[in-house]
């Protein structure tokens, strides 16, 4: 058998699968990526595709081209040495290449601009897919439906326009690598189903808030104080509204010179320990002052032993622990109930409104489509049934309480991720949860008898208040209760009755 050398390396099955890989894959890439661009839609799993997939087939492509050419080429060298076959010319060990042959020219001509055309293709998809990476669609949707909970409070939370990863990841290479290393595994989980039913919080070894939330947030210039209106609604037959006009301290009054105001917290050095994972329960508490002067705080109820102190881990305060959600936030029905309200979403004019639609979205449903479906039954049929004049002349404002009443449980409620509203604890204030009164509860004694005070005033005070018991026309000082509850209101944490269901359980006649 003679062998003519002039016969192409390159034309083989492997090396043409190869070059049909790397075309198809370069096309798709030009083509996903300009649909992107034209339609400004970002897709998880196109982006997936364009930025992962197609490049890697493309490159996996081009490596099968040479390949298959050295492949025959060795294969036809080796038949030679063994006398199975004859060559007018021998064949080297390694190509020559003569570009005085003019088919060899433009060969390795035409091998150079095909080798810049997808380099380029592979250079542009190796940075927009290092930016996909970067994206809350990367990291929200991409992993549905176990990000579905977090990704949805994100989109409806004010830092909707924040990325994931500035607050995750932050600025730098080395937090960069332990997030991917970190993302290795997660992916891991994903694929095996090895992730738990709930995600768990908080995240461990979160990079320190002064490297990330302090870029746009300036503790030297947090203002003295903010005034802010919390409205609620009694779920009563007239949704009664109550309005409590108060003044936070976020910072120190500069006339006061005792006053330190909330963001003290983070500006000093505090050091507490949580005898567990959410952070619930903090029976120590140390203080060290600018001149090194230590003072420790413990829990009467639940005191440490000093071996305890030396052993365990005691975390430097920072903003997220009292703002743990500060993006992926969850409402109480009878939050969200009350802000349709304000918002003109809900006719307030439709009895008992409030009452009825946190009594049905605080039910268990098994899936999101069973608790959809039986908002859509039961809210309408309750005025069907107790006031048919109203579900005759109010259908359309219903109708409208019934789609606002779905949105309220598609934001806070994830059955296949077993997620309600109340799942992660809120430090922020202490109305659903202990938060500030994890520490402030009175409780907290220094060796010399010092108290953390769980006194209302030093966090805020109260300018007004409207609500039924309290006559119009009343200047008020201090917070009153919609219901006399003595002295209750001081010794018990306000989470202990509403943190149940999400409602204002004091609703004059329909309160318990």
């Amino acid at each position: 058998m003679t062998i003519r050398k002039t016969a192409g390396y390159a034309w083989n099955i492997i090396s043409l699968i190869g070059l049909i890989l790397a075309v198809t894959a370069a096309g798709l890439i030009i083509v996903f990526f300009a649909y992107e661009t034209i339609t400004g839609v970002e897709k998880p799993y196109l982006g997936l595709m364009t930025y992962f997939l197609f490049p890697g087939m493309l490159i996996f492509g081009l490596l099968l081209v040479p390949f298959g050419a050295w492949r025959v080429r060795n294969q036809r060298r080796k038949a030679i040495i063994e006398g199975m076959a004859s060559l007018e010319e021998e064949i080297p060990p390694y190509p020559v290449m003569d570009l005085n042959n003019p088919h060899r020219r433009h060969l390795f001509l035409f091998f150079i601009m095909a080798s810049i055309v997808f380099v380029i293709i592979v250079a542009v998809a190796s940075i927009k897919g290092f930016e996909f990476t970067e994206s809350p669609t990367f990291c929200g949707e991409l992993c549905h439906p176990v990000m579905t909970p977090e990704h949805t409070a994100w989109e409806n939370s004010p830092h909707a326009n924040v990325k994931c990863v500035e607050c995750h990841v932050g600025p730098g290479a080395a937090w960069y690598v332990k997030a991917k290393i970190s993302g290795m595994k997660q992916l891991y989980a994903v694929l095996f189903h090895t992730y738990p039913p709930t995600i768990e919080t908080p995240i461990e070894n979160l990079r320190p808030a002064r490297d990330t939330c302090e870029h746009c947030h300036w503790p030297e210039k947090f203002y003295q104080g903010r005034q802010k209106i919390f409205y609620h609604y009694a779920p009563n037959e007239e949704n009664t509204p109550r309005e409590i006009d108060m003044l936070i301290k976020i910072g120190a009054d500069p006339s006061q010179p005792n006053s330190k105001g909330i963001h003290w917290h983070i500006k000093s050095n505090l050091y507490y320990i949580a005898k567990d994972k959410k952070r619930l329960d903090i029976p120590y508490v140390k203080v060290v002052g600018k001149d090194g002067k230590v003072e420790e705080f413990m829990s009467t109820d639940n005191p440490l032993s000093k071996d305890e102190i030396a052993k365990a881990d005691q975390r430097l305060m920072d903003c997220t622990d009292c703002h743990n959600r500060p993006t992926h936030i969850y409402h109480s029905p009878g939050e969200e109930m009350d802000l349709n309200f304000v918002n003109g979403q809900i006719d307030r004019s439709l009895p008992y409104v409030k009452k009825v639609a946190v009594e049905i979205l605080t039910r268990p449903y098994k899936t999101k489509e069973e608790g959809m479906a039986t908002i859509a039954r039961d809210l309408p049929a309750y005025y069907a049934k107790n006031y048919p004049q109203v579900a005759k002349d109010k259908a359309a404002a219903i109708a409208t309480a019934v789609t606002r009443v779905q949105d309220i449980y598609e934001r806070n409620f994830f059955p296949a991720m077993h997620v309600s509203w109340n799942t992660y604890p809120n430090h922020i204030g202490h109305f659903y949860t202990p938060g500030c009164f994890r520490c402030h509860d009175g409780k907290h004694k220094s060796a010399d008898g010092k108290v953390i005070s769980k006194d209302c005033n030093l966090c805020h005070t109260v300018l007004g208040q409207v609500q039924e018991n309290i006559k119009p026309g009343t200047r008020v000082t201090q917070f009153v209760h919609p219901v006399d509850i003595g002295d209750d209101l001081y010794k018990t944490n306000c989470s202990d009755c509403h943190s149940a269901g999400g409602q204002d359980v004091t609703g004059g006649e329909t309160g318990h």
